[in-house]
């Protein structure tokens, strides 16, 4: 896919801000790409603690949820958390059970099934807990539009409290106390949180009000786990949580996070963002996808190490699973798409809404995700619903031009059932009104041509010379990575290719030589052999390529932008340059 090459170009002094605070200029231009102005916000980036999280009680209702809370617990009414079945909903739900069984409350949790109940709260679930005597329900990670199912408690004499995150709708459910930091009037100076840290600013509450001391650093590795795998945008007080969630992971004292840990080969690992993102999360994610989320909360509730290690097992087993399945819905639904694409396999539509027969329900949000990466277009999946034929089930994934939300939401009519924000959402729709629904989505999507080709930013143009193994670990410092933190790219033009070979025993790995214009020769990696391989071939002639092949000098040169990394084993530490992009060279 062609894609926008672009150079930061924010301003500022990076030789004093180098000076300043004892790093390399190449990493404070980094960090100025990463919005950072002020010297307070440099300060607290590099050397932010817990004691630089925002308190609060500025958060609308909070403490009105915790006096509920509180007289809940001292009356001995009963009380049930209802979370939802993502890795955020999974973390929230155990924040809040586990808070709250601290304070001695008779608590009980309930998490929806995907096929069987879609997202959030519902009147399902609203019938069960007023059939076993609940009086008070507290939502987390969901709730913010579940305005039937939240009346239907009123109704029922039941008090409800709604923790969220999500965008807030036009009309809000009669809850007791909301809270959720999209709110109009909430105070609560950063919003971009997910339901799990919303869910632990009520319990600090909760615990300050009852003059309990809570200890700041349980459940740091919920935290962090939510955060990454919800793609929060990792500033401000969410790069604090996952940097110190990931310390504490590592030595953690959760059994069920010790046995996860054990499952994914991670035991004894400093724990980064693509561990989270691409091993842990996935494991929990899969038993919501899959199964039943219960069943990946009960791992971290457990104190039983038998139930643990097996309970760990099946969601590492699950997750194998739920990726073979996902390769195959990828492939059909890219089968659908390629039906009415031009000869460069371009698709037609700006907004790809896609049908894939026999898809379970809950791969499809990973599928969309994937065929968004693919095309570079919002992409909203649909597969049947279990139980009605009358009913599709969609995920949706977007890219940044598109608000997702918004755009879905003035088709709200033809929507049976949706939720989300921006960049991702969930809808039902009736199975006649998918053709329309498509049509309607790209007439008005907004999209220029422009706006579907991806900028890739390079955060400094620099020679491969420059790097030495003092930068990579000031880079390291920089970690966790994810969204609004992104891996520092780097570029270099006209690097002579000199030659390529596998790595030992896999060919999933190319190791690339090539030549600098210093005349210095550096080794370079690419996880996509097949994809380097194929354009090479397509940019050069075979008697060219064939010299690359030799290792033979040939003169063919790619530009390439690359991540730097540190490579310790067996106590030696080296330089890893990995090839993110490459173009040919003009």
């Amino acid at each position: 896919m062609t894609k926008d090459w672009r150079i930061y170009a924010l301003k500022a002094d990076f030789n004093e801000l180098a000076r300043k605070f004892n790093i390399d200029p190449v990493v404070a231009r980094i960090l100025r790409n990463r919005g950072l102005q002020t010297d307070e916000e440099y300060e607290n980036y590099l050397y932010g603690t817990l004691d630089s999280v925002h308190e609060p009680e500025s958060m609308l209702d909070i403490e009105l949820g915790a006096d509920i809370i509180i007289d809940a617990i001292s009356a001995g009414r009963s009380i049930r958390i209802v979370g939802d079945y993502d890795v955020d909903g999974v973390m929230s739900t155990y924040i809040l059970y586990d808070a709250f069984k601290n304070l001695g409350a008779d608590v009980s949790y309930d998490i929806p099934h995907r096929v069987r109940d879609g997202y959030g709260i519902n009147e399902r679930i609203v019938d069960d807990a007023y059939a076993d005597g609940v009086e008070l329900i507290v939502t987390c990670d969901n709730g913010i539009a579940a305005v039937d199912a939240v009346n239907k408690a009123v109704e029922y004499g039941m008090n409800v409290i709604i923790t969220d995150h999500h965008e807030i709708p036009p009309v809000l459910p009669e809850a007791d106390a909301i809270i959720d930091p999209h709110q109009p009037g909430d105070g609560y100076p950063f919003k971009e949180i997910c339901g799990a840290v919303v869910a632990y600013k009520l319990v600090q509450v909760i615990y300050r009000q009852m003059d309990i001391e809570l200890d700041r650093n349980k459940y740091l590795e919920a935290l962090a786990a939510a955060t990454v795998c919800d793609v929060m945008p990792l500033k401000d007080e969410n790069r604090i949580f996952v940097r110190e969630g990931f310390r504490k992971l590592e030595n953690t004292d959760n059994l069920g996070f010790r046995e996860l840990l054990k499952a994914c080969s991670l035991e004894g690992k400093t724990i980064v963002g693509y561990n989270m993102g691409f091993m842990i999360g996935p494991c929990i994610n899969a038993m919501g996808k899959l199964g039943d989320a219960k069943d990946a909360l009960e791992l971290f509730i457990t104190e039983d190490p038998d139930f643990a290690e097996k309970r760990a097992k099946l969601l590492w087993e699950t997750n194998q699973s739920r990726k073979g399945e996902t390769d195959e819905g990828e492939e059909k639904a890219i089968a659908e798409i390629s039906k009415e694409a031009d000869e460069d396999g371009r698709p037609k539509d700006s907004v790809l809404v896609v049908y894939v027969k026999g898809l379970r329900e809950g791969l499809a949000g990973i599928v969309a995700g994937r065929i968004k990466e693919k095309y570079y277009r919002p992409t909203i999946v649909f597969t049947d619903t279990d139980g009605d034929e009358t009913l599709l089930k969609g995920s949706g994934r977007s890219i940044e031009a598109y608000n997702m939300y918004e755009k879905i939401n003035e088709h709200r009519d033809m929507c049976v059932k949706f939720g989300g924000h921006p960049m991702a959402a969930g809808l039902s729709i009736k199975r006649e009104d998918l053709d329309n629904f498509r049509e309607q989505l790209n007439a008005d999507s907004g999209l220029s041509e422009q706006d579907m080709i991806p900028k890739l930013m390079i955060d400094v143009p620099m020679p491969l010379s420059y790097a030495t193994l003092k930068l990579a670990e000031q880079l390291e410092s920089l970690e966790p990575f994810g969204k609004g933190n992104e891996d520092p790219l780097f570029a270099e033009k006209n690097l002579e290719i000199l030659g390529y070979n596998y790595g030992r025993n896999s060919n999933k790995i190319l190791f690339v030589k090539v030549r600098s214009a210093n005349k210095g020769i550096y080794t370079m990696k690419t996880f996509r052999p097949k994809d380097f391989l194929e354009n090479i071939n397509k940019w050069f002639t075979p008697e060219e390529c064939a010299k690359i092949e030799k290792g033979i000098y040939s003169g063919c040169k790619l530009d390439i932008a690359y991540t730097l990394s540190i490579n310790d084993f067996r106590g030696s530490r080296n330089l890893e340059f990995f090839i993110k992009e490459y173009d040919k060279s003009n």
